[in-house]
């Protein structure tokens, strides 16, 4: 199910909430729990219900194994104490305990590769199998496997759960709770990447499970304007960037292609994130930011604080850390983060291009980790621009269908095709659209900002209801999220 859809927005969404509070005023709290987690299974399996099975398989697979690395990690933690003299034991005590335990370090291994085995058998398998019979000649047959939507999301959730588990961040949840967390409905398809520590909490909050006014108005304020991001802007600018990257060779044909691709993306992902946070927010459920105006950023490192939050909290904390981060020197560190972009890249999409998106931020990163050591600090304002041209550059390979698709659109952004003017006029549009909106990106506050000293007013009333209308007319185009595709 779509959120840009009449049926989420005047069925789901609505009937969803009211049934949710109804049976949290009748203090049927477990059943409220419940109604939440039959929605959320209800929305995912929407767009194919034979990939529900999967979902609630790799669910009760993280459960189960989290569990035993809690149960483990205790055991441990308890016989520690018990070598150390601090508690006391029977004498049969630690051989029965040695008997009983399980290594929690084995417990994480087993389930990390469960999981990263069901991402790779949908995810990368027909890549693998592709790129085996381009290099040896064989004909292994492709599985065509249709890419379950949330995959990639749903599995670093419980990744990043396994992970805390086994350092002992955790704490025992129920298997209700513990659902209703992977599958709510608002982050399920495109994110944003949850900890658990932020969000079970919420569901368990008394004060949460009574309808809140202002909530309301914030999260009804807030999805509207994802809605218009996503409708009207993001879906214009995506006619004009399908078009270039299909044809675009020469200078302005190029650059207005990337540039509109460049808008489509960040109002099309921005725009979801929105709407995801103000649908949760009608459940009293907050949702942690995923953007803040990452097209303001001075640096790549900037640009990743801003841009897919979450994400990046992820890389940094379960690829990034454990690799070693900065600890064992500037050399070691530059590896380190140029194999975790790489990896980043290659969550994104089963392809050449992503590797090669996620290698180039690396690289990025690193040059910028050494200009700071050794260089001067540049002006504000060139820094700003180095760091927009990259990341509009480098968004090339993340959209290109092929290495090739790409090297044709940087050899035209550089000038290598031509500068025919003689397509002006049919540019024009994209050009008017990427003059209007660049400012707006650059110099106006994001969502988050407006939200957050957020006071209903009649202005803003009518200011939404204009905004959703407008969205309305646009629903004769619908299209999916771009991040539903990773």
């Amino acid at each position: 199910m779509l959120f840009n859809t009449y049926v989420f927005i005047f069925a789901f969404w609505p009937i969803s909430v009211v049934i949710y509070f109804i049976l949290n005023r009748l203090r049927f709290v477990t059943a409220a729990k419940l109604s939440l987690v039959v929605a959320s299974l209800v929305f995912y399996s929407w767009w194919n219900i034979s990939y529900l099975p999967l979902i609630l398989g790799s669910i009760a697979f993280n459960y189960i194994v989290g569990r035993f690395i809690q149960v483990a990690v205790h055991h441990r933690q308890e016989e520690s104490l018990l070598d150390q003299g601090q508690i006391e034991g029977t004498g049969n005590h630690n051989s029965h305990r040695r008997g009983l335990l399980r290594s929690p370090k084995a417990l994480l291994i087993i389930g990390l590769v469960g999981n990263l085995l069901l991402l790779a058998y949908y995810k990368y398998t027909d890549f693998f199998f592709t790129n085996i019979n381009e290099l040896t000649g064989q004909t292994i047959p492709l599985l065509n496997l249709v890419l379950p939507l949330g995959i990639s999301f749903f599995t670093f959730t419980q990744i990043a759960y396994l992970v805390d588990a086994y350092r002992g961040k955790t704490r025992e949840y129920n298997i209700l709770s513990y659902i209703l967390f992977v599958t709510f409905y608002p982050h399920l398809i495109a994110g944003p990447i949850l900890h658990h520590s932020e969000m079970m909490p919420q569901f368990d909050r008394l004060r949460n499970k009574h309808w809140n006014w202002n909530n309301a108005s914030k999260g009804i304020y807030i999805f509207c304007i994802g809605l218009f991001k996503k409708v009207v802007i993001a879906d214009t600018f995506a006619e004009f960037a399908n078009d270039g990257f299909s044809t675009a060779h020469q200078f302005v044909d190029t650059w207005v292609a990337t540039l509109s691709y460049t808008f489509q993306l960040y109002f099309d992902f921005s725009g979801y994130t929105d709407m995801a946070i103000g649908a949760a927010l009608l459940f009293n459920i907050v949702l942690p930011q995923n953007f803040n105006s990452p097209y303001k950023a001075v640096s790549l490192q900037d640009f990743w604080r801003r841009w897919h939050m979450t994400l990046s909290r992820f890389l940094r904390d379960y690829i990034y850390f454990p690799l070693g981060g900065s600890r064992r020197g500037e050399a070691i560190a530059i590896r380190n983060v140029i194999i975790t972009f790489t990896i980043g890249g290659f969550w994104h999409g089963a392809g050449w291009t992503f590797m090669m998106w996620g290698f180039l931020h690396g690289a990025g990163q690193a040059i910028h980790r050494l200009w700071m050591k050794v260089g001067k600090p540049l002006p504000k304002w060139f820094a700003w621009l180095i760091t927009f041209i990259f990341i509009n550059v480098t968004w090339v390979f993340f959209r290109a269908d092929s290495i090739p698709q790409a090297n044709r659109l940087l050899k035209g952004m550089i000038g290598l095709n031509g500068f025919d003017m003689g397509s002006f006029k049919t540019l024009a549009p994209a050009g008017i659209c990427i003059l209007i909106f660049l400012p707006i990106v650059l110099f106006t506050r994001n969502s988050s900002e407006r939200i957050e000293n957020f006071r209903p007013t009649w202005k803003k009333a009518v200011f939404i209801a204009v905004a959703f209308i407008i969205s309305l007319l646009y629903f004769n185009r619908i299209t999916e999220f771009l991040y539903f595709n990773f």
